[in-house]
């Protein structure tokens, strides 16, 4: 059995290979695609990251087919949505390992440090507007953003024993979409 603290080793050992890295270094081949196929998926961990283009998981921590559940939505809002889709993989296909992962330069922070959004946009800003509580500093914002993400999962999931056991971690990081280092928090 993978521990914890491994499958987190696995990522950061991922992410400091992905620094140096021309091509993401991940298994996409035929043969991963059809064991995936017959097996099913064991992804080791659940990362909920930005829908920015720049934000691209599997790439930032060297990971191919089958091994992170990805959950993308601007600023990396968690809604009832996103802990439906937290909820099947963690108790559903057992990830233990659950990142929020926000990021640099993001978008939808940068609207809610503006005052937030229009449209459905607003959806996205209010809940980050809420979670910076009146912030100011953009990577300040989007690191509180990104825990304020994970403790609302704890909170949300804290009564479902089989989503988020004693052994589940809930962490946050962020990336830098300039140099690609993720500092965790």
């Amino acid at each position: 059995m993978i521990h914890n603290q491994d499958i987190l080793d696995r990522l950061k050992k991922g992410n400091a290979a992905y620094l140096t890295a021309a091509a993401n270094p991940g298994n996409v081949s035929p043969e991963i695609r059809k064991d995936t196929t017959v097996n099913g998926q064991h992804p080791y961990a659940i990362v909920i990251c930005c829908s920015d283009s720049r934000v691209v998981p599997e790439a930032i921590f060297s990971t191919g087919i089958g091994e992170i559940f990805t959950i993308r939505v601007a600023g990396n809002v968690i809604t009832d949505s996103q802990l439906g889709s937290i909820q099947y993989a963690a108790g559903h296909l057992g990830c233990k390992v659950i990142l929020v992962l926000g990021h640099t330069h993001c978008g939808a922070v940068g609207a809610s440090l503006q005052g937030g959004g229009h449209g459905y946009v607003k959806f996205l800003t209010d809940e980050i507007i809420a979670a910076i509580d009146g912030e100011k500093d953009e990577y300040k914002a989007s690191c509180i953003n990104a825990q304020k993400g994970a403790d609302k999962i704890k909170a949300a999931l804290k009564d479902d024993e089989e989503s988020l056991t004693p052994t589940t971690d809930v962490i946050a990081a962020v990336y830098d979409i300039e140099d690609g280092h993720v500092d965790w928090l």
